[in-house]
């Protein structure tokens, strides 16, 4: 995915280095981090918990503090980190308006925070193996650049640029069901092919979709120009295969296992593509809620 020549993204919107000192451990009835790429309960048949509710980090491993700083388009088209500066630019400026329109609820921007080998959070210390994650305590999405690599060598993604914004795109997602009320609806406690915890991933795949469906006619607010250019084929089977690769049923098998539906948390990888494509098809907040389909 390329964004248009000429662009501009400024600075100060996605934080670098460590989150919260001393965050409150994840336990109970409290808030519960949704993680999305590398299944920790599937890959180690412990919790998350267990490494979210740890002795918490001071922040010494997660890099230089401060924010990303601005970025042009050519940048954001080579380095990765320029690049989530700007899909998270893309993102607000798609759902600062959709939000409104289409679940009656004003857009508040998640805090996004770009970090290395641990950070604090809101929901406990997490370590660059929880994955990508978004965190409904402090409302804030925490990535590790190096998941992307990850992604293509561990879990068989073509890898690309769409591929890095369809992980961003996806717990935005997890976002904006937060701000619908979702969270506190779904059981997000159990597992298996029709749980709650399947129906809420599912979902915020469809409103990644929807996200890219609709990239290159958003247009940045400063200029009223489209942040990126159409998504060729070949873009788009980047954020497939990338949607596909987080499947429990591929994660499973890569870590040796057999396929357990029972043991499932976030969907199988037919679903998560399907569930994109619904989004990136013309889908609306209302096909994309998954929580309340007949059928997933």
């Amino acid at each position: 995915m390329t964004f248009n020549e000429g662009g501009q993204f400024e600075g100060g919107r996605v934080r670098k280095g460590g989150g919260r000192r001393g965050g409150i451990a994840v336990g109970g009835g409290g808030a519960v981090v949704i993680v999305i790429a590398l299944a920790y309960m599937l890959l180690t048949g412990n919790s998350p918990q267990d490494i979210l509710g740890g002795a918490t980090s001071d922040g010494g491993g997660a890099g230089e503090a401060g924010y990303i700083g601005d970025c042009t388009a050519e940048e954001a088209n080579t380095d990765p980190e320029c690049r989530l500066n700007a899909a998270v630019q893309s993102l607000d400026a798609y759902w600062v308006t959709t939000l409104p329109e289409q679940g009656g609820v004003e857009y508040q921007e998640p805090g996004v925070v770009s970090f290395t080998e641990a950070v604090d959070t809101g929901c406990g210390s997490a370590t660059s193996a929880t994955g990508p994650f978004y965190c409904p305590a402090d409302t804030t999405v925490y990535e590790d650049l190096a998941f992307y690599d990850q992604l293509s060598s561990q879990f068989g993604a073509d890898g690309g640029p769409l591929a890095e914004m369809y992980v961003t795109a996806h717990e935005f997602g997890h976002h904006i069901e937060n701000q619908l009320g979702l969270f506190e609806r779904a059981d997000r406690s159990g597992t298996g092919p029709d749980s709650d915890s399947v129906r809420i991933e599912l979902m915020a795949d469809c409103l990644a979709g929807m996200w890219a469906g609709n990239a290159a006619t958003t247009e940045d607010p400063d200029t009223g120009v489209p942040f990126l250019q159409p998504i060729t084929r070949a873009e788009l089977e980047q954020a497939l295969s990338a949607a596909a690769a987080v499947g429990d049923d591929n994660i499973q098998r890569r870590s040796g296992g057999d396929v357990n539906p029972e043991a499932f948390s976030h969907g199988s990888s037919e679903q998560r593509v399907q569930w994109f494509t619904t989004g990136y098809e013309g889908g609306t907040i209302q096909d994309c809620n998954a929580l309340d389909a007949s059928r997933l």
